[in-house]
């Protein structure tokens, strides 16, 4: 069974930076991408990032490109997201995401959320002005 949980959310003030992490079990990374969402109130959960196990490759939404960073850790089956530079509007909860992929699939963007069959209960994040 597939099992993610999510950690790092906090309080902090614009400008500053948070490390959220995805830690994952039941699944082999290489075999497999991971992305990163987020759902602020009254707003639909867009895709921020996400990373496939196979091949490393990485995909940002314009919003957080060159401010978050994805990255991995397979040996630990952790996948972390690295946020600089935080605005009031990064307010949200934040949540990972598994899907299986074969390693010799290239994803293009972030698929979308229907795409993936695991979530994390999310963890909440709160940029302050």
């Amino acid at each position: 069974e597939v099992q993610l949980v999510e950690s790092g959310g906090a309080l902090v003030q614009a400008g500053g930076s948070l490390r959220l992490s995805c830690a994952a079990s039941g699944f082999i990374f290489d075999d497999a991408v991971v992305g990163w969402f987020r759902q602020a109130p009254g707003k639909m959960r867009e895709g921020i990032s996400c990373i496939s196990g196979g091949d490393g490759r990485t995909h940002y939404t314009p919003s957080v490109q060159g401010r978050f960073t994805i990255s991995s850790n397979n040996a630990k089956n952790t996948v972390y997201l690295q946020m600089n530079s935080l605005k009031p509007e990064d307010t949200a909860n934040y949540y990972c995401a598994h899907q299986k992929l074969p390693r010799r699939s290239a994803l293009a963007d972030i698929p979308p959320e229907t795409f993936f069959g695991t979530w994390g209960q999310g963890t909440q994040v709160t940029v302050s002005s």
